[in-house]
């Protein structure tokens, strides 16, 4: 017997509905893509701020007052 937990009630897989099951397997799904997701925007944060770190360290180094110009 398996059960699950939802809104602090506990209900055992095998007497629920073919409906519920599969709204079931839906959210589990959605779930389970926001994570994944998550996860993947952590990474391109990262790899933005080392994009952007790296950018800073490959731009000129400007003296106070002075002005580049580029075409």
């Amino acid at each position: 017997m398996t059960t699950i937990k939802i809104d602090n009630q506990d209900y055992d897989l095998d007497t629920l509905s073919g409906e519920a099951k599969a709204q079931l397997q839906s959210l589990q799904f959605v779930d389970s893509e926001l994570a994944r997701l998550q996860a993947q925007a952590a990474v391109l944060q990262t790899a933005r701020m080392a994009y952007s770190n790296a950018l800073q360290a490959a731009l000129p180094t400007l003296l106070v007052g002075d002005t580049m110009k580029f075409n």
